[in-house]
């Protein structure tokens, strides 16, 4: 597999002594392991750097099983500019939240991730859409020597997650080799995978049940779609991190190509997640409605009815049907 060819970390810290690191929006598991991972290398191999932050909005409560989740800056109320802000797993700056400010006036910008809609918006960017995860890609700008068990677990989860387990078809041979390299620091893999994937909340099982019983299959049965509305987030209690994992589970339907999976943000408003299985390059519909992702997994947000959104995504689907 073709690799970008990246800087050691090191090498882009001349001159710099504050560092924010954030990812993207509704941070997943790859952005959270990549965000981590990185901030626990700094932290134990730079002890000149004055300042480090990690700007995420709220996380799973699962992941915080990761060392340091409980330093993670949930809030962009601070005044505070940096020598160098690094966006991870992130494709454009609109992604980045709150934090995008600290972006706009950091010194300098470097952004690492594997998103094929990344266009490249920081003073440098490593974009390799054809690496697993950000996680991946932030294990190759580290020396493996200093690869503790916490940064490894870290990472771990991230490419764990972001390869659904190593099933999905971004993982390659190096994706494995990474892995092992990261298993061999004394990490516990089925802990980590149990705990941050695998495992769900009572709720979170009513959640699905009522997603896949109210699914419908469309494009002679090679698209199933599911939606859940505000009102019946309300009742079960449950928040968007509570829906991780819906649309890949309707992805494994046999038969279907494509699963689509929205639910409603605001009035009118969805937010959506797309998956496709070998054919349907799902990121070129996200695209269309603003939004990005890789080839098999994307999303975005659109206006309207909820059978206006499906029926638009489902026209444009349509055109990449065999």
């Amino acid at each position: 597999m073709r690799m970008i060819e990246t800087n050691r970390i090191s090498e882009e810290l001349e001159d710099v002594k504050t560092v924010a690191i954030s990812g993207h929006i509704r941070p997943d598991g790859d952005c959270v392991g990549s965000c981590m991972g990185l901030y626990l290398y700094l932290k134990n191999n730079f002890p000149r750097l004055e300042k480090i932050t990690v700007y995420l909005q709220e996380i799973p409560e699962s992941y915080h099983i990761i060392s340091g989740t409980d330093q993670i800056c949930h809030n962009c109320d601070s005044d505070d500019s940096y020598d160098l802000f690094i966006a991870l797993d992130c494709g454009d700056l609109g992604r980045l939240g709150d934090a995008a400010k600290y972006f706009q006036s950091a010194k300098k910008t470097l952004c690492y991730d594997h998103h094929i809609s990344n266009n490249g918006f920081a003073d440098t960017d490593y974009v390799d859409p054809a690496i697993s995860s950000t996680s991946e890609l932030i294990y190759h700008v580290m020396d493996s020597d200093k690869i503790t068990k916490e940064i490894a677990e870290a990472l771990y989860m991230g490419i764990a997650h972001d390869t659904g387990i190593f099933q999905y078809s971004c993982t390659s041979p190096h994706t494995m080799e990474v892995a092992a390299d990261l298993m061999r620091k004394g990490i516990n893999c089925s802990y980590i995978i149990d705990t941050t994937y695998m495992e769900k909340s009572y709720v979170q099982n009513q959640i699905l049940g009522r997603a896949l019983l109210e699914s419908i299959m469309v494009l002679d049965s090679r698209c199933i779609i599911s939606a859940i509305k505000k009102k019946d987030m309300k009742f079960y209690g449950v928040g968007p991190s509570d829906l991780d994992g819906i649309v890949s589970q309707m992805r494994l339907t046999r038969g279907v190509e494509v699963a689509i999976f929205l639910y409603e943000t605001n009035l009118q408003e969805y937010k959506v997640s797309l998956r496709s299985k070998s054919y349907v390059d799902v990121s070129k519909v996200a695209q269309y409605f603003g939004g990005g992702g890789h080839v098999r997994a994307a999303g975005c947000t659109m206006q309207g009815s909820m059978h206006d959104v499906i029926n638009n995504l489902t026209l444009h689907i349509e055109k990449q049907m065999k």
